[in-house]
């Protein structure tokens, strides 16, 4: 069962927190305003879309962004409030345990963090639709309407490939679809174009078909033919700012599906994706940190803690950042390289947590 001292704390980190979290917000919505008033004026976007289209769904994507960090920045902050005012010394004399005192700590985190997941998971990407949307059409457009050298396979032994895909047309250009049995070829279809009608339906023009039979190959020809290929053209232009417009149980089966068809430009996919996982117990780790930092009372006072604070924080950013770089590069697997940073500072916390007075 919860005390009052559990509940102290906790009012206190949640309170800090939702402060700290608004005025971050505050500030960055004014920043961006003034940053992004000049191409709202230039591509005439209305006032009703700038404001429920874009900052209403700006608004739980970076307060989702800054929450590990300013979660730490928090604890630092009231924690060492507390030290300086003698009350952690006070509860640890009464003969509070140090593991006791982080318990309120632990609870407040594990709900940040299971906020955080849920916003990630389920709320942000159907918001990042819209806005997302509302950047493409008012700020920089950065979706592509032609794609080339566009090769996955559609089913088990059937490779695709297009030299490019126009899609306003909807159209194709040099086209071929390959079949294999195992590793052997048994069919293979070339076209110069090729044109989505509906679902799964597609229309060849200038085709070639070629069978083949062991040594014997059989060819047919012609202008036109109708033809069921299981792929969409919208799967064409997916870019890797579409993870974050998928919910969890979307991103994965897309993972699942262009894994399956071989498609290798993923990177960013598995990147978003495990990140929505990391990022609840970043919030964990980086309480132990900043609870086992402050909570000793020193010389330099609160502001020494609150400058190391940021310090770390500079530097987990830093890890996040070449750890993502580092998954979408290929140069690391996205599991490892996701979770490296929290590793890397989860080492640091339970050294600070040996070295915090007990």
């Amino acid at each position: 069962m919860l005390k009052r001292l559990d509940w102290y704390i906790i009012k206190k980190y949640l309170g800090t927190y939702t402060f700290s979290i608004i005025l971050i917000i505050s500030i960055s919505v004014i920043f961006d305003l003034t940053e992004k008033i000049d191409n709202f004026f230039e591509n005439d976007a209305p006032w009703e879309a700038i404001v429920f289209d874009y900052y209403l769904n700006f608004i739980p994507f970076f307060a989702n962004l800054f929450t590990p960090l300013f979660a730490f920045i928090s604890v630092i902050f009231f924690t060492s409030k507390m030290a300086m005012n003698s009350e952690i010394i006070a509860i640890l004399a009464s003969g509070i345990s140090f593991n006791r005192f982080l318990r309120p700590y632990f609870i407040s985190a594990t709900l940040i963090g299971l906020f955080t997941f849920f916003l990630s998971g389920y709320v942000i990407p159907p918001s990042n639709k819209v806005r997302l949307a509302f950047e493409d059409k008012y700020i920089s457009r950065f979706t592509s309407e032609v794609v080339r050298n566009v090769q996955f396979e559609v089913e088990k032994g059937t490779i695709v490939y297009f030299e490019r895909f126009e899609e306003k047309s909807k159209e194709g250009y040099h086209f071929s679809m390959e079949k294999f049995d195992g590793k052997t070829l048994i069919s293979r279809m070339t076209a110069e174009n090729i044109k989505w009608d509906s679902l799964n339906h597609w229309t060849l023009y200038n085709y070639t078909i070629r069978d083949f039979d062991g040594m014997y190959e059989h060819i047919s020809q012609g202008y036109e033919i109708d033809s069921v290929i299981c792929m969409d053209p919208a799967d064409f232009f997916v870019t890797a700012k579409n993870s974050s417009e998928m919910k969890n149980p979307e991103l994965r089966n897309y993972l699942k599906r262009q894994k399956e068809r071989g498609m290798s430009n993923i990177q960013a996919f598995e990147d978003e994706y495990q990140k929505r996982f990391s990022m609840p117990f970043s919030a964990l780790i980086l309480t132990l940190i900043g609870v086992s930092l402050s909570s000793r009372k020193v010389r330099g006072g609160m502001g020494l803690y609150i400058g190391v604070g940021i310090a770390l924080s500079a530097l987990y950013i830093l890890f996040i950042s070449l750890s993502s770089s580092f998954a979408i590069n290929g140069s690391m697997p996205s599991l490892l390289a996701v979770w490296l940073p929290n590793i890397i500072f989860m080492i640091i916390g339970l050294f600070l947590y040996y070295k915090a007075p007990k």
